[in-house]
């Protein structure tokens, strides 16, 4: 049986990487969409695109078994009107150049797997939410909003549409973890402003095994939510990290001076300071296993 064809697109960045890693080392045909590309290795092959407007690159994705679409400018700024604007340009316009070129496909890809985000919720405290809880009402909540809505306004009837909601993905080589383990080694890993909001994390592999799952499960369909079943505080995680990293305490860093760091390094409060608790229930429904659903095991599998 000839190899399953699957496009990433913006497959170059941190998730992108290892879900190529994932899908090529299962077997798969995998074709990475990029702005500029460049050779990885012999398993995965890569092609160029703007990220807007449909291309050359149309014709990869007829006959594909599934198309990804992880492209997206990163959210780790000062959320100034200009960036907030790119931020969202840079979603939408994506996923229209996709929802174009899927129209034109004589065998379009039997699914599109569409990356979207726990911000989606907004700053949820301590409520549970699940793939029915309304969205949310802040800027970042804003954002996740337009973007699924450009995804669901995209009519392709052969093609089954799902949205991973994703939270704070877990990685040695990017993300939002390696940030926080060199603050802690210096004795800087203290619990973020009042430290009682959400972490609806995830660790990389399991996220990975998700889009994997969402492909092979003709019963994925919809929004779930790709974060693992035990969401934990600031505080809590923040005590993980520095249990795994063998600093037993660290001054907590009021939410004062986390607003004047933030705008020193050109990046947002709101960040560090809001949270999600979300709720896995969907992908435990259609029979997903997690590798690691509690944050020790993960944080000690990574090496932090």
């Amino acid at each position: 049986m000839s190899a399953r064809r699957i496009v990433i697109a913006g497959g170059s960045g941190f998730i992108g990487t290892a879900l190529a890693r994932e899908l090529a080392g299962r077997g798969d045909e995998v074709i990475v969409l990029t702005r500029q590309a460049r050779r990885r290795d012999d398993r995965v092959r890569e092609a160029v695109w703007d990220g807007e407007h449909p291309g050359d690159w149309v014709h990869l994705l007829d006959g594909a078994a599934a198309v990804m679409n992880l492209t997206g400018r990163g959210i780790n700024c000062r959320h100034t009107p200009e960036n907030l604007r790119g931020i969202i340009t840079s979603r939408v316009n994506s996923v229209k150049a996709i929802a174009a070129a899927l129209e034109q496909l004589k065998t379009p890809p039997h699914v599109w797997v569409q990356a979207g985000a726990v911000g989606f919720y907004g700053d949820t405290q301590d409520k549970l939410c699940d793939e029915t809880s309304p969205a949310g009402t802040d800027a970042l909540a804003g954002i996740c909003r337009q973007w699924e809505a450009a995804f669901a306004a995209a009519s392709l009837p052969r093609t089954r549409k799902v949205v991973l909601r994703i939270g704070f993905v877990l990685g040695r080589d990017g993300g939002g973890l390696p940030v926080l383990a060199r603050l802690t080694k210096c004795f800087l890993g203290g619990a973020i402003g009042h430290g009682r909001q959400f972490i609806s994390w995830i660790h990389l592999a399991d996220l990975a095994r998700m889009f994997v799952t969402a492909v092979e499960n003709e019963n994925v369909s919809g929004a779930f939510n790709a974060v693992a079943p035990n969401p934990v505080t600031n505080a809590e995680f923040m005590r993980e990290l520095r249990r795994v990293l063998h600093r037993p305490w660290s001054p907590p860093a009021p939410g004062f001076a986390v607003k004047i760091g933030s705008r020193l390094l050109g990046s947002e409060a709101s960040l560090a300071l809001a949270g999600q608790r979300c709720a896995s229930q969907k992908f435990l429904g259609a029979g997903f296993q997690f590798r690691f659903p509690g944050l020790r095991a993960a944080l000690e599998d990574l090496g932090f």
